[in-house]
């Protein structure tokens, strides 16, 4: 076995076991899993004595470099990259959003060229769908075969555009059925947002309440509304439905509902909406924290973690969209013109081990499930990638349980000069993460190369492995 690695003494942990034992990883993949396996002469011997040794993370909502608000996200895909791989991460999914007048695989291949040989772990891509017609219709199949059966549409963004209407969104969830495909949907609903939007969008409101004003106009029934609506077309249309960061205790009621009556319906939530609260608006730089849709109250806060632990929610993501305190000083007072978005790669799988597992929010094993697994396998990854065992991806973290950390953007490898989680403690953090084989991150630094992330094909019809 010359030329490999063995990661000796830790312990294991998968969606569904923790054990004690050496994993033996050659080339890109794991080649066998054991206890007190002995190294032969040339082995790398990576003592994992102490720590947690578990699938890399894959963040499946991620937004690097996207032009926004008349600026570009600041974490580009180089840089984004490097810092999900510090942050425990080894796959992302990206969005390829397509134009008007223009096809799915436009936007792929153009998103392809801005990416690769620059992202320094593997990646994929979602679909984007804005302009609905036959010919984006006949694409669907074309894009799953090609390894993208996700596609996401918009509840909102009428006046961009991009609004998929209930027309489009019941059509869609038809066509890409046929195929085993699935529409992730941004839920929120358009007319009440906008009314509520212009409501407060006047001067006196927008001194009087400033960043706040972006909370008051999207309050939760936005959010639960339009989920409730989605979940119907996905029930009549026999279709598979993903709604996209969650931010609402209702939102996770209805995704109940929806399943216990057979509906195809999956949800994603962030560490923004189960960490932080609304009044983060009304602090000095409140309109930092802005994102789409907004963080809500202590009790949706409640509600995600239940249903985090209770498998209502099956996937935890970040929804990245890196924009800098001087991009975010564009708003000049404003709410509606401040770009959405929050940095997140990086600091997901700590402060989920942190607040998850270590408040006892959730177990360990399901913490590897909400982060690794259930991505992997909803999203058409596994076996490759998402567990540990023989024949898959050598993807994997090391992780240091008893490191404490308290966080800095300073300390952070994000071109962002701020974090919405300044100052919070951690309990636990990567020692070492190894995308196919090769370490690429070691004690929060990026060690790795660029260009060594590729893009990943992925599978159609991956829910069906979900437990």
């Amino acid at each position: 076995m010359t030329g490999t690695k063995i990661i000796k003494g830790g312990t294991i942990v998968t969606a569904s076991d923790t054990y004690k034992g050496d994993i033996v990883i050659e080339g890109e993949k794991i080649r066998a899993i054991g206890s007190k396996l002995k190294p032969y002469k040339g082995t790398e011997v990576i003592d994992a004595r102490g720590k947690l040794v578990f699938p890399g993370g894959i963040d499946v909502h991620v937004h690097l470099q996207l032009p926004f608000c008349g600026t570009v996200s600041s974490d580009d895909f180089e840089n984004g990259t490097k810092a999900a791989a510090c942050g425990g991460l080894t796959t992302l999914i990206d969005f390829a959003i397509q134009s008007k007048g223009k096809r799915i695989m436009e936007a792929v291949e153009a998103r392809r060229a801005e990416a690769d040989g620059k992202v320094c772990i593997d990646y994929s891509l979602h679909g984007g769908i804005t302009d609905w017609n036959d010919r984006t219709r006949r694409e669907i199949k074309k894009a799953i075969d090609y390894g993208i059966p996700s596609f996401k549409m918009f509840m909102i963004y009428k006046d961009e555009g991009w609004m998929a209407d209930d027309g489009i969104l019941f059509n869609g969830l038809e066509e890409t059925a046929r195929f085993g495909g699935m529409i992730m949907v941004h839920a929120e609903s358009v007319f009440i947002l906008e009314l509520l939007i212009n409501r407060y969008h006047t001067p006196e409101m927008m001194k009087k309440y400033r960043a706040y004003a972006h909370a008051l106009s999207r309050p939760y029934y936005v959010e639960e509304e339009a989920i409730i609506r989605a979940i119907k077309w996905a029930e009549v249309t026999n279709g598979n439905l993903y709604i996209v960061h969650m931010s609402t205790g209702g939102g996770a009621d209805a995704v109940k509902a929806g399943r216990e009556k057979g509906v195809n319906v999956w949800s994603e939530t962030g560490p923004q909406y189960l960490l932080l609260e609304d009044s983060v608006f009304k602090k000095k730089n409140g309109h930092c924290y802005a994102t789409c849709p907004q963080i809500k109250k202590k009790g949706d806060c409640a509600r995600l973690w239940k249903g985090l632990r209770a498998g209502e929610v099956s996937i935890i993501a970040t929804d990245t969209c890196t924009f800098t305190t001087k991009q975010k000083a564009m708003w000049k007072g404003d709410f509606t013109k401040i770009p959405f978005g929050l940095p997140g790669v990086e600091t997901m799988v700590p402060l989920m081990y942190t607040y998850g597992v270590g408040k006892k929010r959730i177990s360990l094993n399901r913490f590897v499930q909400l982060v690794s697994t259930n991505p992997a396998k909803l999203h058409g990854l596994y076996p490759e990638k998402g567990t540990i065992a023989v024949g898959s991806d050598a993807d994997i973290v090391v992780f240091d349980p008893k490191k404490k950390v308290t966080l800095s953007h300073k300390k952070l490898q994000t071109n962002c000069d701020w974090s919405p989680f300044e100052g919070f403690r951690l309990q636990g953090y990567p020692h070492m993460t190894f995308s196919r084989g090769k370490l690429v991150a070691r004690e929060g630094k990026f060690v790795g190369d660029v260009g060594h992330g590729r893009f990943v094909r992925r599978k159609p019809g991956g829910w069906k492995l979900l437990i």
